[in-house]
């Protein structure tokens, strides 16, 4: 009995302890804002966390507490609300020195804009606005957004399928227009241009690289049944395809659609039914200090449902995907802080740091 109890622990099927360690795991709540849905550290500044408001606005929190001044206010050039707003900001790898940062947001007239801004070291100069990217969209949500600098320095940028039901403008299978795409950017090009990485994504609202190991992680919204996790190594070249709108999560949603032959199809690690959830909100891989017990675990979760999850990712595949004890209502975003901490945010204000 108990060779087959250590058997079952080294396949991560029974272990005591491991269920412990996930009881240990809670939210600390750190501060309100208004309608968050992201947030980070600037490179070389973890003391500091700059939070994403939705209507337009970047707040700076510090020790605890919120910073009066806004980093950035651009309220009167977002359109916000549903899927639209200023979604994100990341700062460039040189922040330090440079002071560029770049935001993504929707603007008056319903269209994307990514702009890179430079900053006095304590708030934005708004003078400094630079667009790098204008996508005209023709409805008003699967907006992407994200932006996060990759190992490679390089600038990615996350847009979905342009909106409506199952892609009706065919932009997943399709390299022709950037809708359901993922690019990247090389800002320190004298001319830069955007190049494609990845399509077939319905809505990578949240991606993430692993800070120790360059991984990609990517949380794509469903359609009707199914919410994916998308998974590529460090170090994988090629275009990827992950195959919105011939399959949803490893489903066939339209057959008639025919998957592209520019690079392999790639399936999702992992994927929950609306059973359980109905928008997933990719997360990050956990490489803080302060919760031992969650090192290494990938974590994400569900808008509507608040439902947590982790799991971790050996020779390419999803292991010990597990629910977490806690929920968070209006899941808009994880964020991870300058020493790799990670934070949960809701929409209905809450930021809150993952503990154990």
């Amino acid at each position: 009995m108990r060779a087959l109890a250590i058997a079952l622990a080294a396949t991560g099927l029974f272990a005591t302890s491991a269920a412990s360690r996930t009881q240990a795991l809670h939210l600390v709540p750190v501060a309100k804002f208004s309608a968050p849905v992201y947030a980070t550290s600037a490179p070389g500044d973890a003391g500091k966390l700059y939070v994403v408001e939705q209507a337009g606005r970047i707040m700076v929190l510090q020790n605890g507490a919120t910073r009066p001044t806004p980093f950035l206010d651009i309220r009167p050039l977002v359109k916000s609300g549903g899927e639209q707003g200023l979604l994100s900001v990341a700062f460039d790898p040189a922040y330090a020195t440079n002071h560029l940062f770049y935001v993504d947001y929707t603007d008056v007239n319903g269209d994307t804009r990514v702009v890179r801004y430079r900053s006095n070291g304590s708030t934005a100069i708004p003078g400094s606005a630079r667009q790098l990217l204008f996508v005209k969209d023709f409805a008003g949500n699967h907006n992407g957004g994200q932006l996060q600098f990759g190992p490679d320095k390089l600038l990615y940028w996350g847009n979905g399928d342009g909106g409506g039901a199952g892609d009706p403008q065919h932009n997943g299978q399709s390299l022709a227009r950037p809708f359901a795409k993922i690019m990247r950017l090389n800002v320190r090009a004298a001319k830069p241009f955007w190049r494609l990485v990845a399509y077939g994504l319905r809505n990578p609202w949240r991606f993430s690289f692993d800070r120790a190991n360059g991984d990609l992680y990517i949380g794509d919204v469903g359609q009707g049944d199914w919410e994916e996790i998308d998974y590529v190594r460090h170090g994988s070249s090629g275009l990827l395809n992950f195959g919105w709108n011939r399959f949803e999560g490893r489903h066939a949603y339209d057959s008639s659609t025919p998957l592209l032959g520019r690079g392999p199809y790639r399936p999702p690690i992992v994927e929950y039914d609306h059973g359980q959830g109905c928008s997933v909100t990719g997360g990050y891989v956990y490489r803080g200090k302060a919760v031992p017990a969650a090192a290494g675990r990938y974590f994400y979760g569900d808008y509507c449902s608040g439902t947590v999850w982790s799991l971790k990712v050996a020779g390419g595949k999803a292991r010990g995907v597990r629910r977490e004890p806690f929920k968070v209502a209006g899941l808009s975003s994880f964020a991870e802080d300058g020493n790799g901490e990670l934070y949960l945010l809701s929409l209905n204000g809450d930021l809150s740091r993952l503990g154990g």
